[in-house]
């Protein structure tokens, strides 16, 4: 289990992330990579895949779900494969993507995965990754340190902040640390006063 007092938020905006995606799927294609299938990996991967798909013009897609993180900063030993490829990928090209590249062992599982699957080339697009991570992304848009809050897991980082968290005055500096960083305060505000 890894302390979190002193954890460091960033809040990228919807536009942002829009803005990373668009970027990335010019790299993808000026590499001329042409992926057959996008795979995404629920649950953080599944919304910069179905983007990704769009801006790249890939049709296929598809998704497996791989569970590691249990709150912030703190993982299961071990990813675990909860659903599993429902097709063989003979002979295509595959771009894997997740929103952030933390360990690496997750992109690992995956890719190991989709080699099961008898995938002739995998590609891993992320966001974000990670320094510490195991695996560099064939593409990703930054590298941070710090842990990162997308729109689609606000409420969830708001819940492991009070679960984490038995002193109010604790909440309130993490809470404090998250708005700063750029989570909208009245929407903050909202989700606090819904789960009280």
């Amino acid at each position: 289990m890894t302390d979190n007092t002193n954890t460091q938020y960033e809040v990228p905006t919807w536009n942002q992330i829009y803005a990373m995606l668009f970027c990335q799927g010019k790299k993808i294609q000026a590499h001329d990579y042409k992926p057959d299938i996008i795979v995404g990996i629920a649950r953080g991967g599944i919304v910069p895949a179905r983007i990704l798909s769009d801006l790249i013009e890939t049709k296929d897609f598809t998704t497996i779900q791989i569970e590691h993180y249990q709150g912030i900063k703190q993982t299961k030993e071990q990813p675990l494969l909860k659903q599993c490829l429902n097709m063989l990928l003979t002979d295509k090209e595959v771009l894997l993507v997740d929103d952030v590249s933390d360990r690496g062992t997750s992109l690992q599982l995956a890719k190991n995965h989709l080699k099961q699957n008898e995938a002739k080339e995998i590609k891993i697009a992320t966001l974000y990754a990670k320094p510490t991570s195991t695996i560099i992304p064939d593409y990703y848009e930054k590298q941070t340190s710090n842990w990162i809050v997308f729109p689609w897991d606000i409420k969830e980082t708001i819940r492991k902040i009070i679960e984490k968290h038995q002193d109010k005055s604790a909440i309130e500096k993490e809470i404090t640390k998250l708005v700063k960083a750029g989570m909208p305060k009245q929407l903050t505000k909202e989700i606090l006063g819904n789960m009280q």
